[in-house]
């Protein structure tokens, strides 16, 4: 790699940035979490520790015409992070600096590279609390969480990531360097440029320092688990939920073979028999979380819960918790799994929990769900044999009939995970070609040589 133009003008320009040239530690890069996907292996991989080698890895790539691959944690889900052939990937992970934590105006300043959880941390100390919780919160970065717009588990009371965002600094695709807000809560100046690029993946800038948004810190949370004898049941208690006018700040579903998988994996006691259970928690102050939490308990044993089970401490529920989020994981245990992100309206995710079962049954295929019923977002996860010969072209299958299910049902190809790789085709189809010719123009505007992150999304 020593002649290569590229690594020759890094090492010149900027020798004090690590750059990875060895095939056996790009490697490393070739992939995020959707590890069955065909991804190339990057050219180079440079991990910048500050705004400014951002800039100039940004330059000497345009001037060479060499594609950027933008990388945070590599926890993404839909090939967004993954390798090209020939291009630079830049990974964040070196640029882990909380900036600030400002009390007074309820924000933080970080680098991309922070880890959700490590903020989490950071701001708990001082009593506040950052409410963006994707399940990957322990390893996921803040960058990847803005270029997905990434969710969670509380984000039914508190919205996606952009709900928390005030700020971005960003690389533009030239190398200049721009801020799109303050710490303002209220500022409507120009086009919102913040809300433009929260969710891009990287393909109209490169996210270098985020303004989030701080809370007070919530008052621990009371959690129920409720569970059903159908999925029908369960749905039936998540619409009845959102029609009480019930605002948990986790409403979580999972189905009967993600219970049992969860349970093996975290020996909870669980009701394997059950054929969904909702995980339901408030975090209202005082005796306020008990009557939401009661009031919940009525709508779910009006729907048909069997049972309903509250955690007798903070621990308990600290454990119930953790069964959710590893979900997905239990599931890894028993096979290849290849994760979706489809989302409803609240009000259809029985008609969609239907369906989902429907296509498993249609396909032949293991599909165990669950995720985040509260704003209709659900992950069905489709578990094959590992090794499993047919598993890429039923996976096709099974995606087209997940799909075009949601879409019927007003829904949406991804709930948070993003476009990416994997759902290119299926953008118009959601969007309707004209909205597809305008994010061409606005990427075609922003980055004329089509250098940031060329075939994801767009």
């Amino acid at each position: 790699m020593a002649s290569d133009p590229l690594v020759s003008a890094i090492r010149a320009r900027i020798p004090a940035v690590r750059l990875l040239t060895e095939p056996i530690d790009r490697e490393g890069y070739r992939l995020d979490e959707t590890s069955y996907l065909r991804a190339g292996l990057p050219r180079a991989v440079a991990l910048p520790t500050t705004t400014q080698e951002v800039v100039e890895l940004v330059r000497i790539a345009a001037e060479l015409r060499v594609p950027i691959v933008p990388r945070g944690a590599g926890t993404g889900l839909s090939g967004g992070a993954a390798g090209i052939d020939g291009a630079l990937t830049i990974a964040f992970t070196a640029m882990d600096r909380i900036i600030e934590i400002d009390r007074e105006n309820l924000v933080a300043v970080v680098q991309p590279g922070v880890i959700n959880a490590h903020l989490k941390e950071a701001v708990a100390a001082q009593g506040l609390f950052y409410p963006p919780d994707p399940a990957s919160f322990e390893t996921c970065s803040i960058g990847g969480n803005l270029g997905t717009n990434a969710g969670g588990l509380c984000c039914v009371k508190y919205g996606q990531t952009r709900d928390s965002v005030l700020s971005l600094e960003v690389v533009m695709a030239d190398g200049t360097i721009i801020r799109t807000g303050g710490r303002n809560l209220k500022d409507v100046a120009g086009y919102s440029l913040t809300h433009l690029f929260i969710g891009s993946q990287g393909t109209l800038a490169i996210t270098t320092e985020a303004t989030l948004k701080l809370r007070p810190a919530p008052p621990p949370r009371l959690t129920m688990l409720a569970f059903f004898a159908t999925l029908e049941s369960a749905g039936a208690a998540v619409a009845g939920l959102a029609a009480a006018g019930l605002s948990p700040v986790t409403l979580e579903l999972l189905d009967q073979f993600p219970i049992a998988a969860a349970d093996d994996m975290n020996d909870l006691g669980l009701d394997r028999t059950a054929a969904a259970m909702l995980m339901i928690e408030s975090d209202m102050p005082g005796v306020a979380a008990t009557a939401e939490l009661e009031m919940a308990e009525a709508v779910c044993r009006t729907a048909g819960a069997t049972d309903c089970v509250r955690a007798a401490d903070t621990q308990e529920a600290d454990w119930l918790r953790q069964a959710r989020r590893a979900a997905h994981y239990a599931l890894e245990r028993l096979g290849e799994v290849r994760m979706e992100d489809v989302g409803v309206p609240r009000s259809r995710v029985p008609e969609m929990l239907r369906a989902i079962e429907s296509i498993a049954a249609r396909h032949d295929v293991r599909i165990g769900t669950f995720g985040h019923a509260g704003d209709g977002n659900l992950h069905p996860d489709l578990v094959f044999e590992r090794g499993d010969p047919t598993a890429e072209a039923k996976t096709e299958a099974v995606k087209k009939d997940l799909y075009r299910a949601a879409l019927d049902l007003g829904g949406t190809v991804t709930g948070e995970h993003g476009i990416g790789s994997t759902r290119r085709e299926w953008l118009e189809i959601q969007r309707g070609p004209d909205a597809v010719r305008v994010m061409r123009a606005i990427k075609a505007a922003l980055d004329p040589l089509g250098i940031l992150n060329p075939g994801r999304v767009l």
